[in-house]
C-alpha cells in the first residue's frame, strides 16, 4: 500500500502557521486524502514539562529543553495510539506544526547546534519529513502580530529573540541542504500563500511500502 506523506510546517511565532495548516488539511481532505494533523510539543507528560517552560512557569537550560523535546519527539513518532509512524504506515498524510527544525532554531540559540542536530537526525525512531514548509515573514511583522493577538507572551517571543531565531532557522536550512525544505513568503494574502503550499505538496509522490 502507499505510505502517507509527512509534511512539517515551520515558522516564527506569528507567521500564520495555524491558519495555513487548517487550510491545507481542509483542501487535502476535500481532494480525497486521509489526513492527520498534529503538533509539537505533544500532549504527553513530557510535552507538559515543555509547555511549562515555554510559558515561563519553570526554568530549564537549553540543553535540558532540547533533551525534553527529543524525548517528546520520539514518543510522538512511535506511540501506538496516535504516533506519526502509525498513521504514515496506514497511508494517512501527517501534517505537523513544528518538528526538529524548531529545536535546532530555538534551543540552538544557546545550546550547541551540532549536538542538537546529531541527537535528532541520528535517532532511528525519528522520522524525516517528506517536506518542510517554512513560512517566512519579517520579525517586525511577527512582533506586531504577537502583540496584537496574545494575552501573554512565551519565552521566545520578544523581538530580539525573534530576530535571532529567524537567522538561526536559515543557518539550519543551509546545513540541511539534502532535505526537502521550501521557504514561502508569508507576508501576502492567505490564499496566495496556500496555493504555493499546495503546489509544493503536489510534488510529493506517495511512497510504496509493504505491510
Amino acid at each position: 500500500m502507499n505510505k502517507g506523506r509527512f509534511i512539517v510546517f515551520e515558522g516564527l511565532d506569528g507567521s500564520g502557521k495555524g491558519t495555513q495548516i487548517k487550510l491545507t488539511v481542509d483542501k487535502l481532505k476535500a481532494n480525497g486524502h486521509n489526513v492527520y494533523s498534529t503538533a509539537e510539543p505533544t500532549s504527553s507528560a513530557t510535552g507538559g514539562l515543555i509547555r511549562d517552560t515555554l510559558g515561563g512557569f519553570s526554568r530549564r537550560s537549553s540543553y535540558e529543553l532540547g533533551a525534553l523535546f527529543l524525548t517528546d519527539r520520539i514518543f510522538h513518532n512511535i506511540n501506538d495510539i496516535n504516533g506519526i509512524k502509525k498513521f504514515l504506515d496506514s497511508g494517512i498524510d501527517v501534517i505537523c506544526d513544528r518538528y526538529y527544525y524548531s529545536s535546532f532554531a530555538y534551543q540552538g540559540l544557546d545550546a550547541d547546534l551540532q549536538w542538537l542536530m546529531d541527537m535528532n537526525l541520528n535517532c532511528p525512531e525519528i522520522t524525516k519529513p517528506d517536506l518542510c514548509v517554512y513560512l517566512d515573514i519579517s520579525p517586525d511583522r511577527c512582533d506586531e502580530r504577537i502583540k496584537n493577538n496574545r494575552f501573554y507572551t512565551e519565552i521566545f517571543e520578544d523581538y530580539n529573540t525573534i530576530v535571532q531565531t529567524r537567522n538561526r532557522f536559515f543557518e539550519v536550512f543551509k546545513r540541511l541542504d539534502k532535505e526537502n525544505i521550501v521557504i514561502i513568503s508569508a507576508d501576502r494574502d492567505v490564499e496566495s500563500i496556500n496555493n504555493d503550499i499546495m503546489a509544493e505538496i503536489e510534488k510529493i509522490k506517495n511512497k510504496n511500502i509493504s505491510i
